[in-house]
């Protein structure tokens, strides 16, 4: 296993304090980037793990924040949080644009190899990032197959991966349907990965609170994603030394 190293950043956005979780790869050379976006609930040692498992493949890694430095654990709490991001796609990209900010402006970055990915609302603000034009290598997703408004995905210049659960009830068929025909109108790479049996949430470990119905882990398919995930950062986003 290769040294890395890990550091909290704080930020400013959404009118709050952001607190995000930066980790860095072994060595002292610039090296491509990724910034990872949490579920609704917020950022938690789930998404702080994933960005050191990245760092430990030779990514600088951010691990953004949602809520100010607070998590969401209770399902009434994040929805009312959430709802009125997820409406919203100017403080989705305002999110997410300052994220972003943090980790290019970091040295061992390369600003111009970056990539976003995402789980259920982190995910809507990296999808949001490639309808502004943000200059992204790859964005990739795990239920969070939202759509924007209307002509905007046109402006995506990368590739997108999206995975979702087959019997995630709130990322239904219709709404996978509306989100690969957005994709397609707007002539965008894309690729979507249905992990059958798996409900909302399938890649997040069991939690010690209540959560909303039809969230559920899925072992099994979380591994699965997360190979899915680094295949994707490996094929659009490569480390060389």
């Amino acid at each position: 296993m290769t040294t890395i190293t890990t550091r909290t950043v704080e930020y400013p956005a959404d009118n709050l304090t952001m607190v995000g979780h930066l980790a860095l790869p072994a060595g002292a050379g610039r090296r491509p980037a990724v910034l990872i976006g949490p579920e609704g609930v917020g950022l938690s040692d789930v998404e702080r793990g994933r960005a050191e498992a990245l760092a430990e493949l030779g990514y600088v890694a951010l691990a953004f924040d949602l809520h100010g430095g607070c998590y969401l654990g209770d399902p009434d709490d994040m929805v009312s949080r959430c709802m009125p991001l997820l409406a919203d796609p100017e403080r989705l990209r305002g999110i997410g644009h300052a994220a972003l900010d943090v980790l290019r402006a970091e040295p061992r970055a390369d600003p111009d190899r970056t990539a976003a990915i995402g789980y259920g609302t982190g995910g809507a603000v990296a999808l949001e990032l490639g309808r502004d034009g943000v200059d992204l290598r790859a964005i990739g997703t795990v239920n969070a197959l939202t759509t924007g408004r209307p002509g905007e995905a046109a402006r995506i210049r990368c590739p997108v991966w999206a995975g979702v659960g087959s019997e995630d009830p709130i990322m239904p068929p219709a709404q996978r349907d509306a989100f690969t025909a957005e994709m397609e109108a707007a002539g965008v790479d894309w690729r979507l990965v249905v992990y059958g049996g798996a409900l909302h949430a399938f890649h997040h470990p069991p939690v010690d609170h209540a959560v909303r119905p039809g969230v559920g882990y899925h072992s099994r398919h979380a591994q699965r994603a997360w190979h899915d995930v680094v295949a994707l950062l490996a094929e659009c986003l490569p480390v060389t030394e």
